[in-house]
């Protein structure tokens, strides 16, 4: 198709489209089979149909070693074949599903533990979040990292400007907005904004700069309220947690 070969192809943006593509679409058939596997276990019901849980000499495989193994052999096979498209889409695909299958369980390799269902596993939804914003974000072209200087300013100009704009990333990582620090780094814009704006109040930048009225405005922006909207998204996106109480222990999946 003409329009997809000069739109995509051609700009070299063709892969960051599959790339995404795979992830999201990973991303939806993947939490689709994990919600009903778990309804299926928290009603009791017999485990059985093609749709369960993968288990290899008793052990639970997760679905993260799959995604992991997906990344890897399809980052080897660009990198050492350099394939042009429709190959290097075929890859992209595959990188971008696997890429979903490794950080939909996100919150199992920061905790080190089996959490998927409980409230700590809602930080697999942000990072999918996150990567797929970053995925968006590539595709676009709206990275000023390693973009040549097209507007012609002076090199050491040029220079202080990326600098300028990492620096405004990182201190939206000191306030305790990991993902707007992230995504800063190719947004800019997101970057000045999470930097102008209040720290989270367990933030180090909170706990080194805030006090009285300030922190406490922190502290009311950042609130149940805050959290509530926050949890709400992501227990859309990904399912509602299976815990009770705060500490009590997450239902096996």
């Amino acid at each position: 198709m003409a329009w997809y070969d000069a739109t995509f192809v051609q700009t070299g943006r063709s892969p960051a489209l599959w790339a995404l593509v795979g992830f999201l679409v990973t991303f939806a058939l993947v939490r689709t089979i994990t919600r009903r596997i778990h309804a299926r276990q928290a009603a009791r019901a017999e485990d059985s149909g093609p749709i369960k849980d993968v288990f290899i000499g008793g052990v639970h495989v997760h679905h993260q070693v799959w995604g992991i193994l997906l990344v890897l052999v399809s980052g080897l096979l660009t990198f050492r074949f350099r394939p042009e498209s429709p190959w290097i889409d075929v890859l992209a695909l595959v990188f971008g599903a696997g890429a979903a299958l490794t950080l939909d369980e996100f919150a199992l390799w920061f905790h080190l533990d089996d959490v998927y269902w409980s409230t700590e596993g809602r930080k697999s939804i942000d990072a999918i979040l996150v990567g797929a914003a970053l995925g968006g974000a590539i595709l676009l072209g709206v990275s000023p990292i390693g973009s040549t200087n097209s507007t012609n300013a002076p090199a050491w100009l040029y220079s202080i400007l990326v600098a300028t704009h990492l620096a405004f990333a990182l201190v939206c990582v000191l306030k305790g907005k990991l993902a707007t620090g992230i995504l800063g780094v190719v947004v800019p814009t997101l970057a000045w904004i999470g930097a102008a704006r209040l720290a989270k109040p367990g933030s180090y930048w909170a706990r080194r700069r805030y006090r009285g009225k300030k922190l406490e405005r922190s502290r009311r922006r950042f609130g149940p309220a805050y959290q509530a909207r926050r949890d709400r998204l992501r227990d859309l996106l990904g399912g509602t947690p299976a815990e009770g109480p705060e500490g009590s222990p997450p239902v096996d999946r």
